[in-house]
């Protein structure tokens, strides 16, 4: 992966879009990747049940890191009531779940209601989109580990033109975040009974606008601008920090190094925005 070390999150994002097919490349091109790829392509075909699934580790691994499930992967006895639910059940497991990510698996995965049979795993263009939603998955979450802003803009570029309400949204936890900041909603509203938090972000934006790509561009300028912006102030803090303990530290010995603290220097925020 192309290192993002150092850089603040409009020149991640510049870097992420300027190398993405290249490193899209090389993730294909991997050596465990390219082999968990074969594998998926040679075997789901013949998988039939979701307990076929789970006996298959390598398939089951596969399909949970396609859905960002990685976290989830020794849960096995849930995935699969998960899988097995029968989504038209309110109370089955799969609707009682919050985590988004559970009910795309459920409904990408498309088993039958007794988990027996499943009419995808046969399906060529339906084994090429998941190839293509495990090497996407994977770039983005490689993004994510070097720099979470970044991977908070790039799950929001491909999540947004699914949203339907502000429910869609709190219940992600990376979405809710990237909206509170981007529309200068507290934290703390976080907190808040779900029905008042959904008042509170509509008196701050229209849900329609995510339809239009300049709106969300916008949005994603403001919260790269803020995020930076935050972080700019985090490391000023941890500078001026770092000199009055150099200061005392100096003090403790019984010698007093007087040192000059550029209070303007240290508080300036970045002028340039995303």
């Amino acid at each position: 992966m192309i290192s993002l070390t150092g850089l603040n999150t409009r020149m991640g994002l510049q870097l992420v879009d300027a190398t993405r097919d290249r490193q899209i490349e090389m993730i294909r091109d991997g050596a465990q990747d390219k082999r968990a790829i074969a594998a998926f392509e040679e075997r789901i075909g013949e998988v039939q049940s979701v307990e076929q699934l789970m006996e298959d580790r390598e398939l089951y691994v596969f399909v949970m890191k396609a859905f960002d499930l990685e976290d989830q992967i020794f849960g096995k006895a849930m995935v699969r009531k998960i899988l097995e639910s029968d989504a038209s059940k309110p109370d089955a497991l799969v609707n009682r779940l919050t985590d988004p990510r559970f009910r795309e698996m459920h409904k990408v995965m498309g088993f039958s209601k007794e988990g027996d049979a499943n009419e995808n795993t046969g399906d060529v263009a339906w084994r090429a989109q998941m190839v293509e939603r495990y090497v996407g998955q994977r770039f983005e979450s490689a993004q994510a580990e070097q720099n979470e802003k970044v991977g908070t803009v790039l799950e929001f570029r491909r999540k947004a033109g699914e949203v339907r309400s502000w429910f869609d949204i709190l219940k992600d936890k990376d979405l809710s975040e990237f909206m509170r900041t981007a529309l200068g909603v507290p934290a703390s509203a976080a907190g808040l009974d779900i029905d008042k938090q959904v008042e509170l972000f509509k008196q701050k934006f229209d849900l329609e606008k995510l339809k239009d790509p300049a709106e969300r561009e916008k949005l994603e300028r403001t919260y790269v601008a803020i995020s930076d912006a935050k972080a700019g102030v985090q490391s000023s803090a941890n500078a001026a920090l770092s000199l009055m303990n150099a200061a005392v530290n100096a003090g403790a010995g019984g010698r007093f190094a007087p040192i000059t603290l550029d209070i303007s220097a240290i508080t300036a925020l970045p002028r340039r925005t995303y």
